[in-house]
């Protein structure tokens, strides 16, 4: 067995090990690494275990940072979105040897490393662990979309109610590549999480590169004429539908649920183009009131714990960089 790094990678094995693997997700795929080498604020990287001149695992992510210089020197991540992927013909030593490799490659670039699963990897939770991968939990909603018609009898009676009444106003969804409409998603999108959600946000490069992706959809909601919410999803073809992003100006217009419809928007995508489920990335710690979660839960969704692999690089950097978010935190309320 040896490591593979990069273009060492070969791109149609790389597609077999997704169309294979049972932990496979967009964020696992070539047009994915591709999109993250095509951004200017976080650095990329690959890895892949051969045996045998076959590709049997395979991990891809960023590493990423904040703010100015010194800031950024402290919040150094890895993130490996979708967690790494292998195939039935991947030993233990070739998962254990993909996981070495990922720390040795990150170890001076990154404070830390979290992978957030996305898929089931408690059988091999325990490889992770000797790793010194440490299971965080961590709970996601999946919807099935078997039919349009059985995803709509699945919403919650409310929500069912929100798509007819904001449909009956008038509101259209669009599938959309358009420039005006990413501008103006993104402004939604900023301001969100400049009043609520306070936490580190990605630029407008990332929007704009990953809407013009084939396997992105931007999921917009307009009223005469204005977007109003929408959802950004990206697609494993034919296998699950990710939303990444969604926003609305909920409660601004009587009878009109923009992030309601946006989320429904890209379940009834799902359910109209033959995808297994749709996946809502994410509904934060178990332990922990989540208002999202309380949102994504009535949209029918099987509520799942998949969890995080958290491996800390620099323990003391770690500790000290918890410290000042809690108290940036603080100062933001």
């Amino acid at each position: 067995m040896k490591i593979l790094i990069n273009n060492e990678i070969d791109s149609i094995q790389w597609q077999q090990l997704v169309d294979e693997s049972p932990n496979a997700s967009f964020f696992q795929t070539k047009a994915c690494y591709d999109f993250y080498c095509s951004l200017r604020f976080l650095k990329p990287f690959l890895l892949g275990v051969e045996d045998d001149n076959e590709l049997v695992a395979l991990v891809c992510g960023y590493v990423i940072a904040d703010g100015n210089i010194l800031k950024q020197f402290f919040s150094r991540r890895a993130i490996v979105p979708g967690g790494p992927i292998f195939s039935s013909n991947c030993s233990e030593n070739g998962l254990d040897l993909l996981l070495s490799a990922l720390k040795k490659e990150l170890k001076s670039k990154a404070i830390y490393i979290e992978l957030r699963n996305y898929t089931d990897y408690n059988n091999n939770r325990l490889h992770f662990e000797k790793s010194g991968f440490n299971y965080q939990p961590h709970l996601n909603f999946h919807v099935k979309t078997n039919s349009v018609e059985d995803a709509l009898k699945n919403l919650s009676t409310g929500k069912r109610r929100d798509v007819k009444l904001t449909l009956k106003e008038g509101v259209i969804i669009v599938d959309t590549k358009e420039k005006d409409d990413i501008d103006a998603y993104f402004k939604l999108l900023s301001e969100l999480y400049q009043t609520r959600i306070k936490t580190p946000f990605f630029p407008f490069e990332f929007f704009q590169k990953i809407v013009a992706l084939p396997q992105s959809h931007l999921f917009a909601i307009k009223r005469n004429n204005e977007l109003i919410g929408g959802s950004l999803c990206v697609a494993l073809e034919g296998k699950v539908l990710f939303e990444w992003f969604v926003c609305g100006l909920d409660g601004k217009f009587k009878n009109v649920y923009p992030s309601t419809l946006a989320t429904w928007a890209a379940i009834e995508y799902a359910a109209a183009k033959g995808f297994m489920y749709f996946d809502m990335m994410g509904a934060g710690k178990p332990d922990e009131g989540y208002g999202v979660r309380d949102f994504k839960a009535k949209f029918g969704g099987e509520l799942v714990e998949h969890g995080r692999f958290l491996y800390i690089c620099n323990p003391a950097m770690y500790k000290f960089g918890k410290k000042m978010i809690e108290l940036i935190k603080k100062r933001k309320k």
